[in-house]
């Protein structure tokens, strides 16, 4: 398989858990109403998505330095698109959390075992290009989450929303299937799991980009659990919501672009992380100036604009020490910095208020890239 139809296949693996995020939250709203719950608990679905997440990332990343990248891929795959089967006919709102902790943690698969294939096929400044080019497609993932799912639910509920994620699902299993290659170099060593982890705690740079990693995804996930609330309290239709994907799509793609051209130009990582971070926080400062309008939307897209800038360079530098043991290393490092997600998100959620939220990610951030080397 060539580059180019490797980058392809690996573009549609990373959208997918973002598009699965994302198609969810117009659904919150109906599955409150059809399970009798009220927006706090509703909103922890997205919570609960990112625990099992992180959960995934370590054991898929950790299987995929063991038993091949392909066959790991085809398993995680396989299991989303059961869990997804079990979440339409589950009848409890406890149980559909169940099965979606377990599509989550099949879902996993796409984020820790696709990093792994494409830092086994590209290595230091081509491969930041790579998730460059990887973050203007991922731009568009929360549009089409978004406003697919909008349309999905008024049409069909929530259910709705599990049987297109089933169809996508089904549809990337026959692709790995057909065309996935095993790019596992032949005579890797399975590095020891708990002797990378203490390494990796020991690593103050591993720790930064842990850190900064999670408040960029906080901050932009807390708009997709909580903007249908806030939507609903301004009294707008779900459809505004879907439409606002659209817009924030725009801004994520636009910020992966400068990205894209900035690095091309010669500009370091730590320097854009730190314009992003910047970025951020003004952008959560405007969101929280506006949240009595439908106008707060302008200001989120200074934050999905940072996060397009942010994420590819954090992702692409943080794990140049660990060659030897990228599928291990990739594991812990995803487990630690969606722990640290899903753990932002419960809190997001439990407080019901986005500016505010935005604004601490914002602030957090600007601390943590000031002290990049």
């Amino acid at each position: 398989m060539n580059s180019r139809s490797l980058l392809v296949l690996a573009i549609a693996l990373l959208m997918f858990p973002q598009i699965a995020q994302t198609l969810y939250s117009p659904a919150l709203a109906d599955i409150g109403q059809v399970f009798a719950v009220g927006p706090q608990a509703a909103a922890q679905t997205l919570s609960v998505y990112f625990l099992a997440f992180a959960f995934g990332v370590v054991v898929w990343g950790r299987m995929c330095d063991r038993i091949g990248r392909r066959l790991s891929m085809l398993a995680g795959l396989a299991l989303y698109v059961g869990a997804t089967v079990m979440a339409m006919s589950v009848s409890t709102f406890s149980a559909l959390l169940g099965a979606q902790a377990l599509a989550a943690f099949g879902a996993a698969v796409g984020s820790v075992v696709t990093q792994t294939l494409l830092r086994d096929r590209f290595k230091g400044a081509e491969l930041a290009q790579v998730f460059s080019v990887m973050g203007i497609a991922l731009a568009a993932s929360p549009a089409i989450g978004l406003f697919s799912g909008t349309s999905l639910v008024q049409a069909f509920g929530y259910r709705g929303v599990q049987g297109c994620l089933l169809l996508l699902s089904l549809g990337l299993l026959l692709w790995c299937l057909r065309a996935l290659p095993e790019t596992r170099p032949q005579h890797l060593t399975t590095a020891k799991l708990f002797e990378t982890l203490w390494r990796m705690l020991q690593d103050r740079d591993i720790w930064r980009s842990t850190l900064l990693v999670a408040l960029f995804n906080i901050a932009l996930f807390s708009y997709y659990s909580l903007g249908p609330f806030v939507f609903e309290r301004l009294g707008l239709s779900a459809q505004y919501f879907g439409y606002s994907g659209v817009i924030l799509a725009l801004g994520s793609g636009l910020g992966a672009w400068l990205n894209k051209r900035l690095l091309h130009r010669g500009v370091r990582g730590p320097r854009l992380i730190r314009l992003a971070a910047l970025l951020a926080l003004l952008g959560g400062i405007g969101v929280w100036l506006m949240q009595d309008s439908g106008l707060f939307v302008l200001a989120m897209l200074l934050v999905v604009l940072a996060f397009g800038m942010a994420i590819p360079n954090i992702l692409g530098s943080a794990l140049v020490s660990y060659g030897d043991r990228l599928g291990t290393a990739g594991a812990l490092f995803g487990l630690m910095y969606y722990l640290l997600i899903g753990g932002g998100l419960i809190l997001a959620a439990w407080s019901q208020a986005l500016g505010e939220t935005l604004m601490v990610c914002g602030a957090l951030a600007v601390l943590l890239a000031g002290t990049e080397s």
